[in-house]
């Protein structure tokens, strides 16, 4: 008996019970349709990420103070860290120094409100150079102008802010020249930036940027910063601008042992292949947890094979009398049970592939408007490999029993 032969036979032995063939292959169906999703989400979320950091720039460095974190609870030591400050700054300018940074910009997180005549909203406030914003992220101003390091000297109280920050604000109304209120102090608006949404980790529409030095005085009270970001020259010349900040660095601090740094930096090109690894990671876990339901199908697999071992013992006796081997018998039933799990897996690859699309529009709808539809083919091979392999483990046993059936036994069941 050829494969084709036992193919029509396993189609038409499972079309008999159409019933519970739908329920047997359900589990498998769910499992293969999570995973799907999985893999179609986590590239998806992959691809938005990589496409904000390669908005921002492969020659973009960061530095920051402290130990590197390690987990979520380490990144709030890096904001109360007071590692780096204007002297380090004044050091890395330099081009003795650090020879191929093209700018130096430190920056300040700044927490709270902003309000206008009691109208209050909570943007992302920064201290620092908004030229940084205009120049490296393509952020252009609709109205007004920015501040100058002057501004920065004299600790002058004017921000810059996003257009979303002045529709909450002021809505249709002029921004320009407005007061605003950032806890105790007001802080003039010179300028507004034009619209932009969201741009590697920022969305510039939601910024509120002030000098630096009026935010370490008057709002935060430090004399510290919470980062700094260096241009290098281009993506070849970020490794040894990563060495010189280094260099630099250690030996403003008198640190002798690299494990002792209270600073870490950070390439973006780096980070990359952190998200990747991250993301990677984080998909294989949900997967294998998802799997779960694979393993459950697979089970109810094999209690319906033994149950149509059961029902058709007179069949495999006639059989096996007319001259079928065990096996050929072995492989009857195994290839139903292949069947199964391959409508399971077939189903649940064309379903996940639908409701990862439906899901990718929803997302770029109401969460990332660049987020991307992505369903590698990685992820179909891994669905029917999976599938096959589950037919095949949960098919076995069945298709053993039944190829063991003794055909006199067979021929006597009733």
């Amino acid at each position: 008996m050829n494969i084709k032969h036992s193919f029509k036979i396993a189609y038409k032995a499972l079309k008999v019970n159409k019933t519970r063939s739908f329920l047997t292959v359900l589990g498998v169906l769910i499992g293969v349709t999570a995973i799907m999703m999985m893999v179609a989400l986590g590239s998806g979320a992959e691809n938005l990420i990589l496409d904000e950091i390669s908005g921002f720039g492969g020659e973009t460095i960061v530095v920051r103070p402290g130990k590197q974190p390690t987990g979520p609870t380490d990144i709030a030591g890096t904001l109360f860290n007071d590692s780096l400050t204007e002297r380090d700054v004044e050091l890395l300018r330099r081009k003795s120094n650090v020879p191929h940074a093209e700018k130096i910009t430190p920056f300040v997180v700044v927490p709270g409100n902003v309000s206008y005549e009691g109208d209050t909203y909570t943007p992302f406030m920064l201290g620092g150079d908004v030229n940084f914003f205009v120049d490296f992220y393509d952020a252009p101003l609709l109205e007004g102008d920015t501040f100058t390091e002057s501004d920065a000297k004299q600790l002058s109280k004017v921000a810059v802010i996003g257009d979303k920050v002045r529709q909450e604000l002021f809505g249709e109304s002029d921004a320009l020249g407005k007061d605003i209120q950032i806890k105790d102090q007001k802080f003039r608006i010179i300028g507004v930036l034009a619209k932009r949404g969201q741009v590697a980790v920022f969305d510039i529409d939601n910024l509120v940027v002030i000098p630096h030095t009026t935010a370490q005085k008057y709002i935060l009270g430090i004399d510290y910063f919470h980062e700094f970001i260096v241009m290098a020259r281009d993506v070849d010349t970020v490794d040894r601008t990563i060495v010189d900040i280094e260099a630099t660095l250690r030996g403003a601090h008198k640190i002798d042992d690299p494990e002792k740094d209270d600073f870490f930096v950070v390439s973006l090109s780096g980070a990359a292949e952190q998200i990747q690894t991250v993301i990677a990671t984080l998909t294989a876990f949900l997967s294998s947890v998802v799997a779960i339901a694979l393993v459950v199908g697979g089970v109810g697999v094999m209690n319906i094979m033994l149950v149509s071992v059961t029902e058709r013992t007179r069949e495999i006796g006639l059989r096996k009398a007319v001259g079928a081997t065990e096996k050929e018998i072995m492989q009857q039933f195994l290839l139903e049970a292949i069947l199964l799990t391959f409508i399971g897996g077939f189903v649940g690859i064309v379903l996940g592939g639908i409701l990862s699309f439906l899901v990718a529009l929803g997302l770029a709808q109401f969460v990332a408007s660049n987020w991307s539809f992505s369903f590698p083919f990685s992820a179909i091979v891994l669905g029917m490999g999976v599938t096959t392999l589950v037919g095949v483990v949960f098919g076995l046993y069945p298709a053993k029993k039944a190829a063991e059936r003794s055909p006199i036994d067979a021929l006597r069941y009733e």
